[in-house]
């Protein structure tokens, strides 16, 4: 008898854990216009998202995605990140020359998250260093626009 009821509590559990509808997330987004040419922007950006843990590739001249920011120096960064759980996110950007002096820049941050070895990863609100607003103050100051 204390059997069926753990499993009938372990299942009432689970049918009221799934049950809540997911608030879609706000776009970690930011389109802007920088008063800079688009090679400085270029590798302000670069130099910007590699410091903060991001390896960066550009896939064409105006084109960049990263892969997910290592949360940790070392072979270790892996375990940290399937075991504990934790934000991982990603930076996809795109630049265009506007004029020789300015440049067009749309920079998208994409997030997810889990908190332990028993959870999936869901996209998740960026952590705050990560967001694209922070990565946009961080280029302004790398490009001296401030």
């Amino acid at each position: 008898m204390n059997l069926r009821m753990g499993l009938v509590l372990v299942a009432s559990m689970l049918a009221l854990s799934c049950s809540s509808t997911l608030q879609p997330l706000p776009d970690d987004r930011i389109e802007t216009r920088l008063a800079a040419p688009i090679e400085q922007v270029k590798a302000a950006l670069t130099q910007v998202l590699t410091e903060g843990g991001y390896e960066v590739d550009w896939n064409d001249d105006h084109t960049l995605t990263t892969g997910y920011r290592d949360e940790m120096q070392g072979p270790w960064n892996w375990l940290y990140r399937w075991r504990f759980g934790t934000i991982k996110s990603r930076v996809q950007a795109s630049v265009a020359a506007e004029t020789d002096q300015s440049t067009a820049l749309k920079l998208e941050v994409f997030s997810e998250g889990k908190d332990g070895i028993f959870t999936s990863w869901e996209d998740v609100q960026s952590a705050l260093p990560q967001s694209a607003e922070n990565q946009l103050r961080l280029l302004k100051n790398t490009l001296k626009l401030l």
